[in-house]
């Protein structure tokens, strides 16, 4: 009889200092093209950088700056430790860790991939075993795939580090109690102003006499839900809505209407607003809630776009009242200094996260919870965050049903604005819509771009494309002719798409033949909906306007979403 011989079990790993950049952090897949599910984490643009210092308490600045290429992503990074948790501990996701390329972006790069068991086992994908590629860049996203959409996730992401480099102590969180005084007392330092409440009291009014109300949110990433999971349900603006819905009757005709688009300002927002918001006039909404407090660094108007937005929206006949919401990055960032006046002028609720969880975050006596608890990513918050954000709102009602009605309230649009009211009239014109108020020459402009920047509307988890109704130039279908409009305007935004792709051209625009600006999606380089201005005067006036795509044989697409109309 052969002597079975026992094998040795390899030698155990060596312990590695670490350090997280995600930690127990819920994720929620939504469909791909091929009915599966995933879910993305972006990592680009200070995104890693900012969720080792929240996450993994990395203050280091040598390792922080390694991150933010893939050359010291590899010196730094020994192995990448990998682990998700779902209720059913028997399946397999895939973790994919994307390289962004120089060239291109989504497809140069390399990738760090591993099948992970859902059972919280973590796996290792060791830097030595990955095939780098020449045009390697920045770290640029995680993505987590599983066999079918809609599923809930718990994922943790650590970095172990190669020999020479020392790892922070990792941060253990208490669970945060949102019933305790504490945590009311954070919430009450949120308000910025409670506002004229007149308004306020006559939804309230009319919501427990069994009329029909509607709730309305506009405003960017974290108005469409970006860090909760779900998305739909999780996310700030449901969750008020359900508080509101609660102090109103709670009644079936308080409905819900979310239209929140990533990466885009006010200077957006106020085009989006009939469309989005109104409905194409299906829903007149009697509550208007409005987050641009960190977004709108992009608006060019500096405040201009954003007063406008909230004057479009406090002058609808049916007198709706506006709320503002001054959301923050984790670098403590937002614009509320800028655009709370703009309240104060029109006498707004207005509600601040930042003054509620900022000054918390430093005070490790009576700190009530962690960047780490609030921030999904650097710019985004976790389910705990979306609550917290709801919560100030639902104060602000409140303490409105606790004063009661004012006796009246007079805007008093006729005097001077805070910031400006260039845009209080905007239109929105595409292919669809008031086409008859421009003449048109498309040119090489024919084709319509159907690759659009696509979010979660209400309560639906589906994808809504913006702007479809565009205009594209495809110099590989030949397109050479410029695109060009005579119009009558005092001001004149265009929306054009930002894209990362390969093919993805720049183009120039003239305004009566004089050059205006360059127009090059590689600016933001990812697929979103960019407003630009063209035209910013203080009388109308007739205007040729010419959109010119530079020639390239790689670089030959680019699509003109629409513009926004001021006569």
């Amino acid at each position: 009889m052969e002597m079975q011989i026992a094998k040795a079990p390899t030698d155990p790993e060596k312990n590695r200092p670490y350090f997280y950049i995600i930690k127990d952090k819920e994720i929620f897949t939504q469909s791909d093209e091929e009915g599966k599910g995933v879910s993305f984490l972006y990592q680009s643009d200070g995104r890693l950088i900012s969720s080792a210092t929240f996450t993994g308490n990395v203050t280091d600045e040598h390792i922080l700056k390694l991150m933010e290429t893939v050359d010291g992503f590899k010196e730094l990074v020994h192995s990448v430790g990998v682990s998700v948790e779902m209720d059913d501990k028997d399946k397999q996701a895939e973790f994919v860790f994307q390289m962004y390329g120089k060239e291109d972006l989504y497809g140069g790069g390399a990738n760090l991939i591993c099948d992970v068991s859902t059972n919280s086992q973590e796996e290792r994908i060791y830097m030595k075993d990955i095939d780098w590629t020449e045009d390697d860049d920045v770290p640029g996203q995680i993505r987590i795939h599983t066999d079918a959409p809609e599923q809930k996730a718990f994922l943790s992401v650590r970095f172990f580090l190669n020999d020479g480099f020392e790892a922070p102590p990792q941060l253990e969180e208490k669970p945060v109690d949102t019933n305790s005084k504490e945590y009311k007392e954070m919430i009450d330092r949120s308000l910025v102003n409670l506002g004229n409440t007149k308004r306020l009291m006559d939804v309230v009014s009319k919501a427990k006499a069994g009329e029909e109300v509607h709730i309305s949110y506009i405003g960017g990433s974290i108005t469409q839900g970006a860090g909760a999971t779900p998305i739909n349900t999780e996310c700030y603006a449901y969750k008020s809505f359900l508080g509101f819905k609660k102090l109103m009757g709670d009644g079936d005709n308080i409905h819900y209407h979310k239209a929140g688009v990533g990466g885009t300002p006010s200077e957006l927002g106020m085009l989006r607003f009939d469309r989005d918001v109104l409905e194409d006039g299906a829903v007149t909404p009697d509550i208007v809630v409005i987050e641009f407090a960190v977004n709108d660094e992009g608006d060019e108007t500096k405040g201009n776009c954003y007063e406008s937005l909230v004057r479009r929206a406090l002058k609808l006949p049916n007198n709706p009242a506006v709320l503002l919401m001054f959301s923050v990055f984790a670098d403590d960032y937002n614009l509320q200094d800028r655009l709370a006046p703009v309240g104060f002028r029109y006498d707004l609720p207005m509600a601040s996260v930042k003054d509620a969880v900022t000054p918390q975050f430093y005070d490790r006596d009576n700190r009530i919870l962690t960047k780490h608890q609030y921030f999904y990513d650097m710019f985004h918050p976790t389910n705990l965050g979306h609550t917290i954000m709801a919560d100030t709102l639902i104060n602000i009602m409140k303490l409105a049903i606790e004063k009661g009605a004012d006796e009246s309230y007079d805007p008093r649009f006729e005097d001077a604005p805070a910031i400006g009211n260039t845009f209080d009239d905007v239109i929105l014109v595409d292919k669809k819509d008031n086409i008859n108020l421009v003449q048109i020459k498309e040119g090489g402009f024919v084709y319509t771009d159907d690759v659009l920047q696509s979010v979660e509307r209400d309560m639906d988890l589906h994808l809504t494309p913006q702007l479809p109704n565009n205009w594209m130039y495809d110099g590989g279908k030949g397109s050479t002719e410029p695109f060009e409009m005579d119009v009558e305007c005092k001001a004149l935004v265009l929306v054009m798409k930002d894209s990362g792709e390969v093919d993805a051209a720049t183009a120039k625009v003239y305004v009566d033949d004089k050059f205006v600006r360059d127009l090059d999606p590689y600016v933001n380089r990812w697929c979103h909906c960019n407003p630009l201005i063209v035209i910013d005067e203080t009388v109308t006036a007739k205007h040729h306007v010419k959109v010119v795509v530079d020639p390239d044989v790689v670089r030959n697409k680019f699509t003109i979403l629409g513009f926004g109309l001021v006569r």
